[in-house]
C-alpha cells in the first residue's frame, strides 16, 4: 500500500527528524548539551505556537514550508533529548558514580541458566558504604556460578558486594561487539558472583503482573514437557508460541538462520495475527449486541497485549501489538487506515518509551520487513498474474517472501554476514506447519486438562515441529544453501538500500532518473567490492590475537591463512574470535596447527619454536624453550611469550636479537606484570595481549 499523497502518511514524515535526533543523541551528543537541547526545543516550540497565532495576519500561510521546518527541528531536538536522557550513565545517581562496599539490586528479567551459569539483569536500588545506605539506580548484568542460584526469580532483591567491571570491548577484528550490544540496553557493568557472595533480602518486589506472567509461562513450558519428549521440539514450541528462547540449541538456531526463517522463532506480526484471528472467532458472537463490537475490540486488545507481555515484550511483538490495536480501533470506528502511517505511529510510541530500541536488530528487521510487505509486495505481486485461484495465492505468498527478504537483506548481511539462497522455498515450506504449530499449541495449552485430547494435540504439535526442523535442516545442508562471509562496509550497506529503493520505485513509477540512480549505485557498489577483494588477495599480514587464556596467531597470505592455536575449529572461542577475523579478511583456504605441530607451506614454515613467514621470523617462547641455550644469538622479529614460562628478558636477550616482545593472555598476571616491568626498564618495544586489542602487522612482501 504505497501512499498516493504525503498527507496519508504524516507520521512517517514526522518520524524522520525524530529518528535522526535519536541517532545523534545516542552516538554523538553528551549530557552536558542537554540544557542547549532543551533551549532549542523550547525556542522552536514557542516559534511554532506564535506562527499559528499570527499566520493569517501576516499571510504566513503562503510559506507552507515554514511550519514543517519548525516541527522538524522540534522533533529533532526531542529525539536528541530522549536519547541522552535515556542513557543511565547520564544520571548523577548511577551506582558507578559513588564508592560503595555493597549494593542492593532487584532482578529485572527472568534468570537464565546456561552452561552452569545463571545470568540476569538487575537494577541497583541502594549502595552501602560504611553502613550508610544511599539511593542509587542503574542496570547491572549479573552472572552467578552457584547451583543454589537456580531458585532466584524475577523481582528478588539481592545484597551483593559492589565488585563489578566494565564490559570488555571486542579485542579482535570482526569480533562481535558485546559491549556495544549491552550498552544499547543501558548495561555498562557486569558482576560475577560465587557461592556465599550474595544474599536474598526480599522476594516478589517486581511488577506483580509481569511476575504472574513469567510464572504462567513457566507453567505452560512445563505442560509442553509433560506430553512432548523431544527436547528440540519443546524448545521450538516454547520459543514460537511463548517467546521463551533459553532452551534453543545452536544447531536449531543455525538451521533457521541459514534458511532465512529465523523470524519464525521470534514472536512477531504473524504470530500476533494468528492470535487475533483466533480471538476474532472466539468473540464473534458479541457483534450481535448493541455495544458488543466495542466490548470485543477492548477484550481483543487487552488479550493481545497480555500475550505480548507473556512472550517477553520483544520489539517485534510490541510493534505487532501496537499496529493490530490501531487496526482494531480503526475498523471498530470505520476509519480509513494507511498501514505505513500505522507502522510509523507504532515505531514512534515504542521509541518514545525507549529510544534505545532503535539500535535493536530485532526492532530494525521487524519494521523493515513490514515496510517491505506494505510497499514492495504489491510491486512484486504485479509482475506475474495468475488466473488460477491457488496459483494466485502461491504468487501472493512468494511476493511477500521476496519483498521481506529483499528489504532486509542489506541489514541481515551487515549483522549476520550471510544470505539464504533458498529463502523462498523455506519460507513457503513453513507457512502451513507454523499455523498448525500455533493453533495446536494454543489448543493444547487450553485443553491440557483433558487427558486423551491433550495427548493427541501434543503429538500433532511435536511431529509437526520435528517435520519442519527436518525439512529446514535438509535445506540448510543442500548445495549452495547460503552465501557466507558477506562483510559490508557502512557505505556499501547504504548503497544497497539506495539500489533497492530506486529500482523498485522505478518499476512502480517508471521515472527514468530512478533507474539511472540505481545503475550508478550498482557501479559504485561493484567497484567498492572489487577494490576490497583485490586488497584482500594481495595483502599479507600477521595477526597476534587476544584469545583470553589461549594462544592464537594468524599468518595470512592473500586468501590463504595458517592459524597457529591451541584451539580446535569447533571450540566456542575459535568461532567467536578467530573465524570472524578469517571471514572478514576473505580467507577461504585455512590450515590449523597446534603448538607442538610443524608445517611447511609456500608462505610459512614452522619448525619447533621457530616460524618463518616470508621475511618475518617469530620465536614461540614457552616452557619447553625456557631451559634451552643456543650456541649463538638468533635474530628474529618477534618473541611471542606464551604458556607462563619461568624466564627473564635479560635471559631472552642473551639468546635472541629481536624487535618486538609479545605477551599473550595464557601467562599469569604475575608473569605479565614482571615482564612488563623488565621491558620498561630495558626500553624494549612490547605488546601485552591480555585485555588489550590484537596486534596486526601488514606486509605486502612476496617471494
Amino acid at each position: 500500500m504505497i501512499a498516493n499523497h504525503k498527507g496519508e502518511v504524516p507520521f512517517l514524515l514526522l518520524m524522520l527528524p525524530f529518528l535522526l535526533g535519536i541517532s545523534l543523541g545516542i552516538g554523538f551528543i553528551d549530557a552536558m548539551y542537554l540544557p542547549v537541547l532543551w533551549g532549542i526545543f523550547g525556542g522552536f516550540g514557542i516559534a511554532f505556537i506564535l506562527l499559528n497565532m499570527v499566520y493569517q495576519r501576516f499571510a504566513i500561510y503562503k510559506q507552507r514550508w515554514l511550519g514543517g521546518l519548525l516541527i522538524s527541528f522540534i522533533l529533532l531536538a526531542a529525539g536528541c533529548i530522549s536519547a541522552v536522557d535515556c542513557n543511565e550513565l547520564n544520571d548523577a545517581r548511577h551506582f558507578a558514580n559513588s564508592p560503595a562496599q555493597y549494593l542492593t539490586v532487584k532482578i529485572t528479567n527472568e534468570p537464565q541458566l546456561k552452561n552452569g551459569l545463571l545470568r540476569f539483569t538487575a537494577f541497583a536500588e541502594q549502595s552501602i558504604n560504611n553502613k550508610h545506605a544511599t539511593a542509587v539506580n542503574g542496570t547491572l548484568l549479573v552472572t552467578i556460578k552457584d547451583s543454589a542460584a537456580i531458585s532466584l526469580q524475577y523481582g528478588d532483591v539481592l545484597f551483593i558486594p559492589a565488585k563489578y567491571n566494565t564490559i570488555d570491548p571486542p579485542f579482535n577484528p570482526g569480533e562481535f561487539n558485546y559491549k556495544k550490544y549491552l550498552s544499547h540496553q543501558n548495561i555498562y557493568y557486569q558482576a560475577f558472583l560465587y557461592p556465599g557472595m550474595y544474599r536474598v533480602v526480599k522476594h516478589d518486589a517486581g511488577n506483580w503482573l509481569i511476575a504472574f506472567s513469567l510464572r504462567l509461562r513457566q507453567q505452560m513450558i512445563a505442560k509442553f514437557k509433560l506430553h512432548m519428549h523431544n527436547a528440540g521440539a519443546i524448545a521450538v514450541a516454547s520459543t514460537l508460541i511463548l517467546g521463551y528462547k533459553a532452551d534453543l540449541s545452536n544447531d536449531i538456531l543455525q538451521a533457521y538462520l541459514k534458511t532465512g526463517t529465523i523470524h519464525v522463532l521470534s514472536v512477531s506480526g504473524a504470530h500476533v495475527a494468528i492470535i487475533y484471528i483466533l480471538l476474532q472467532w472466539a468473540f464473534g458472537f458479541l457483534d450481535r449486541y448493541r455495544y458488543g463490537r466495542h466490548l470485543k475490540a477492548v477484550m481483543i486488545i487487552l488479550l493481545i497485549w497480555y500475550y505480548a507481555m507473556l512472550s517477553g515484550f520483544s520489539p517485534a511483538v510490541c510493534r505487532a501489538a501496537v499496529m493490530i490495536s490501531m487496526v482494531i480501533i480503526g475498523k471498530t470506528y470505520t476509519r480509513y487506515i494507511n498501514m505505513l502511517n500505522i507502522l510509523a505511529i507504532s515505531a514512534f510510541l515504542l521509541l518514545l518509551y525507549n529510544p534505545l530500541l532503535v539500535m535493536d536488530v530485532g526492532f530494525q528487521l521487524s519494521y523493515l520487513a513490514v515496510a517491505g510487505l506494505v510497499v514492495l509486495q504489491p510491486v512484486v505481486y504485479k509482475w506475474v498474474e495468475f488466473k488460477n485461484k491457488w496459483a494466485d495465492k502461491l504468487g501472493a505468498a512468494c511476493s511477500a517472501s521476496i519483498a521481506a527478504q529483499v528489504i532486509t537483506f542489506p541489514l541481515s548481511a551487515l549483522y549476520f554476514h550471510q544470505f539464504p539462497v533458498y529463502f523462498l522455498l523455506s519460507n513457503l515450506l513453513i507457512i502451513v506447519p507454523t499455523a498448525i504449530i500455533m493453533y495446536s499449541g494454543i489448543a493444547y495449552l487450553l485443553l491440557s486438562w483433558v487427558p486423551v485430547l491433550s495427548a493427541a494435540l501434543a503429538y500433532v504439535l511435536e511431529k509437526t515441529i520435528l517435520l519442519m526442523n527436518s525439512a529446514l535442516a535438509f535445506i540448510e545442508h543442500a548445495p549452495f544453501a547460503s552465501v557466507n562471509k558477506i562483510w559490508l562496509s557502512i557505505p556499501e550497506y547504504l548503497l544497497l538500500y539506495i539500489i533497492i529503493v530506486s529500482l523498485f520505485y522505478f518499476f512502480y513509477d517508471k521515472k527514468l532518473w530512478l533507474l539511472k540512480l540505481g545503475m550508478v549505485c550498482i557501479v559504485l557498489f561493484a567497484a567498492s567490492i572489487s577494490i576490497k577483494k583485490y586488497r584482500a588477495q594481495t595483502n599479507n599480514s600477521i595477526a597476534f590475537l587476544n584469545l583470553r587464556k589461549n594462544t592464537g596467531i594468524i599468518f595470512k597470505s592473500g586468501n590463504s591463512a595458517l592459524v597457529f592455536t591451541n584451539l580446535t575449529d569447533t571450540d566456542r572461542n575459535y568461532s567467536y574470535s578467530i573465524q570472524p577475523y578469517l571471514d572478514s579478511a576473505q580467507v577461504s583456504d585455512i590450515h590449523i596447527i597446534g603448538p607442538n605441530q610443524n608445517t611447511s607451506l609456500p608462505y610459512v614454515k614452522k619448525r619447533g619454536p621457530l616460524i618463518q613467514f616470508y621475511d618475518k621470523r617469530i620465536v614461540i617462547f614457552d616452557k619447553q624453550l625456557q631451559n634451552q641455550s643456543f650456541a649463538q644469538k638468533l635474530k628474529t622479529n618477534y618473541i611471542y611469550i606464551t604458556d607462563n614460562p619461568h624466564t627473564s628478558l635479560q635471559q631472552i636477550g642473551n639468546d635472541f636479537d629481536y624487535q618486538t616482545l609479545i605477551i599473550d593472555g595464557s601467562n599469569s598476571s604475575q608473569t605479565i606484570s614482571k615482564l612488563e616491568d623488565e621491558a620498561k626498564a630495558l626500553h624494549i618495544n612490547y605488546k601485552i595481549l591480555k585485555r588489550n586489542n590484537s596486534l596486526i602487522t601488514v606486509s605486502n612482501y612476496r617471494h
